[in-house]
């Protein structure tokens, strides 16, 4: 059984900084991708970035030069930087994984991050 294990997140200030991690854990022969999504209270989920194998990374216009995605293919984990966190940076935020032998997207539980003061 595949399952997304999130860390990181919390209670940050504006202006500040967070790094998100995602490993992924059992059987796993391949990613097409890794990322994040998020969701705000009351709104839809949204990405925020992903990164293929092969590194090609693709960001949501509203963390663009503010979020860095990176990954660990030896050890199939991702990882989230953001700096300069806004109040509306606040949501929770899901790691997803793509394989191309899952008929679904696998999804984690969501790591709570919350900007303010």
């Amino acid at each position: 059984q595949v399952q997304l294990m999130e860390s990181g997140g919390g209670l940050v200030q504006p202006g500040g900084s967070l790094r998100l991690s995602c490993a992924a854990q059992g059987h796993i022969f391949s990613i097409r991708y890794m990322g994040w999504y998020r969701q705000a209270p009351g709104k839809q989920r949204e990405l925020v970035a992903t990164i293929t194998s092969s590194g090609i990374t693709n960001y949501a216009d509203s963390v663009k030069g503010r979020a860095t995605i990176s990954r660990d293919n030896a050890k199939n984990t991702v990882h989230l930087a953001m700096n300069s966190l806004k109040p509306e940076d606040t949501a929770v935020y899901y790691c997803i994984m793509n394989t191309p032998d899952a008929p679904s997207d696998y999804w984690g539980r969501g790591t709570q991050v919350t900007v303010s003061s």
